[in-house]
């Protein structure tokens, strides 16, 4: 089984199931509207029907893409061809993955979108947590999503679903999932906005986002400054989305833990 698709047209195949049809996103009722800005010298303003700035584009500084969102200039992003580096041996030491998904007590029942799965790192932590539901595995690039899918089904992993989503949209269906989580890959998102109010649509009401991002308060954390962001940075663009901040648990040696809600309806 291979997925097939187009990288502008969300398609969810499940593994030994029948495929999903997206539904298109609408606007979060909780939304905010951003208030318009002035774009920063040498940036090109783009607005919304509402005339608040979104985006803002100009000199692309190093490792990133001069494409600018709520003052953030969002990182390039990493290809397929780094999928070792997703899965080097050092990574369970530094980042500690199974205290993380510990962290999110999940029921056995859930539904989990690890969304930029990758190459599983997280998606096959998730799976053995979730025995009676399912973790959808969304990732723009299918050469990610072919690594994937071929281990879950050397494993006979059985409630894992490869999803191939957009730029813009994880690709599921409006109230599907009770948790997405988000690691390390938010701040390369190329469309934020539009990203988090979808996730916020595919969300249960009283569902939650865990967004995942190294501490860019922490000059001592080895990444690039890009790759990293700070919780107050991370909070506001959420909450421009509609979502909730709930908390920030401190469980992580370099990485902030960042907990968002669906209100309730």
């Amino acid at each position: 089984m291979r997925v097939l698709g187009s990288l502008l047209l969300a398609v969810s195949v499940a593994v030994g199931c029948r495929a999903q049809t997206p539904a298109p996103a609408e606007p979060p009722p909780a939304a905010q509207s951003l208030a318009p800005a002035e774009p920063l010298r040498g940036q090109v303003a783009a607005f919304d029907q509402e005339g608040a700035v979104v985006y803002t584009d100009g000199p692309a500084s190093a490792d990133g893409t001069g494409r600018f969102y709520m003052g953030r200039e969002i990182a390039q992003v990493m290809s397929h061809r780094g999928a070792a580096w997703l899965e080097r041996p050092d990574r369970q030491r530094e980042e500690r993955p199974d205290d993380l998904v510990r962290a999110l007590g999940l029921a056995p029942d859930a539904v989990v979108t690890d969304l930029g799965a990758g190459t599983g790192y997280f998606t096959f932590r998730l799976a053995p947590l979730v025995p009676r539901g399912r973790v959808y595995a969304v990732d723009i690039q299918p050469e990610m999503l072919r690594i994937l899918e071929d281990r879950a089904e050397a494993e006979g992993i059985r409630n894992v679903a490869p999803v191939l989503g957009s730029e813009t949209a994880p690709g599921l269906r409006p109230q599907s999932a009770d948790l997405t989580l988000i690691v390390d890959a938010y701040h390369e998102f190329s469309h934020p906005r539009e990203m988090l109010e979808a996730v916020y649509q595919s969300t249960r009401p009283g569902g939650r986002l865990a967004l995942v991002e190294y501490r860019a308060e922490d000059p001592d954390v080895p990444i690039k400054p890009l790759h990293k962001m700070t919780e107050a940075q991370a909070v506001r663009e959420a909450e421009a989305a509609g979502w909730r901040f709930v908390e920030n648990p401190d469980v992580l040696p370099q990485q902030h833990l960042l907990i968002f809600e669906r209100p309730a309806e």
